[in-house]
């Protein structure tokens, strides 16, 4: 029984609100298809923090791809 963390990411463009929801919406995608593969959904915990972890620092409104991402830590 591994519990996972699955937090969505963007990057600056577009407005807070916005980017707060999409990352919502690719850790949600990451989380259904887990468990697909057979992961319990109960042990999945997805999460969205849209442009607050830049991965590569930028500017507001700076299409920047490697902060679009989503992270999978596994405990």
């Amino acid at each position: 029984g591994a519990d996972i963390t699955v937090t969505g990411h963007t990057d600056t463009r577009g407005s807070t609100s916005d980017n707060d929801a999409l990352s919502m919406r690719r850790a949600q995608e990451i989380k259904q298809l887990l468990v697909g593969r057979g992961f319990p959904s109960d042990h999945i915990e997805a999460m969205g923090r849209g442009e607050r972890e830049l991965a590569t620092p930028t500017a507001d409104e700076v299409v920047e791809p490697r902060n679009r991402r989503v992270v999978i830590v596994v405990r």
